[in-house]
């Protein structure tokens, strides 16, 4: 924008008339942005998330790529993974230690849960590094942090397809069919989602600015899966402490895709709901405290 001032004509009639700034738009000229940090908690600028949409979609491209790029075992290894981790449960939890199995047959009872549980464990720990891993580039371009985390959580939604299939096959081996409880899966897909994104979002900030938290996760995340129902079911909890047990998350996630796939289990009830507000208690923490820490994050990694 370029800004003209405009003079009174020579006649003395006409001189008491003020000047007048009038701006005009010069060919070529660029708008002006002000980038400035948040001023109050509730300043979550979401919004920005959808224009970078197609950065998003990059940056879960990329992920993607570099995952299974120069790899010897490469997609295999996503099934492999839950698989031996089956097979370990199967033997010590099922034949030797006896764990009721709430009818299935073991290997679907411990892969049902492993597939879910898998995911968010990845996502977790991808998302606790993504932000130090990139800040060669946060450090020079400006864009909403925000798309970090998330591209973490959503690339790892391939590898949970990939397994996902692999589950479908164990289930139809044993002769178990999908009933109309299957319609749960993508809710509870999505819870899982947002767990991961939730805690994610609060491990990734405090990587910036303490470096040693990333070897507190892989604890706490082996220290997760025995508080979750993956190598037990959640009907050992007694009756008056399934709403307490609830709060984690992923006990929901986890009994819930066993009886949306098989039928047999906790089907949707107050567990579920303990779940659920438990992960929107996380998230919203999360995106709070992710946005307040953005301001400072460039300076910090």
């Amino acid at each position: 924008m370029a800004s003209v001032t405009t003079r009174p004509p020579d006649d003395p009639g006409l001189a008491r008339v003020a000047p007048e700034t009038i701006a005009l738009p010069l060919p070529g000229a660029l708008a002006t942005v002000r980038i400035e940090p948040p001023r109050g908690w509730l300043e979550l600028h979401l919004h920005e998330v959808w224009q970078y949409r197609e950065l998003l979609y990059f940056f879960v491209w990329r992920d993607v790529k570099v995952r299974y790029k120069q790899t010897v075992i490469g997609i295999a290894w996503v099934v492999l993974q839950p698989l031996m981790t089956m097979g370990v449960f199967t033997l010590f939890f099922g034949r030797l230690a006896r764990l009721p199995s709430d009818g299935l047959p073991y290997p679907v009872f411990y892969f049902a849960a492993l597939v879910p549980w898998t995911y968010f464990s990845t996502a977790l720990q991808s998302c606790t590094s993504v932000v130090v891993g990139n800040q060669h580039v946060i450090t020079k371009v400006y864009f909403p942090r925000l798309v970090l985390p998330l591209s973490a959580v959503v690339s790892g939604l391939v590898d949970f397809a990939i397994g996902f299939v692999v589950l479908l096959v164990v289930t139809a081996i044993y002769g178990i069919k999908p009933t109309l409880a299957a319609l749960w899966l993508p809710v509870l897909l999505l819870l899982a989602v947002l767990t991961a994104l939730g805690v994610g979002l609060w491990m990734s900030a405090l990587n910036a600015l303490y470096r040693d938290v990333r070897y507190v996760v892989p604890f706490l995340v082996q220290f997760w899966m025995f508080a979750s129902p993956v190598a037990y079911p959640s009907s050992l909890v007694p009756q008056r402490w399934r709403w307490l047990y609830g709060l984690n998350p992923m006990a929901g996630v986890i009994d819930g895709f066993r009886w949306a796939l098989t039928g047999h289990g906790v089907a949707p009830g107050p567990l579920m709901l303990a779940s659920a507000s438990a992960v929107m208690v996380v998230l919203l923490g999360g995106l709070f405290f992710f946005q307040r820490m953005e301001g400072t994050i460039a300076d910090r990694v």
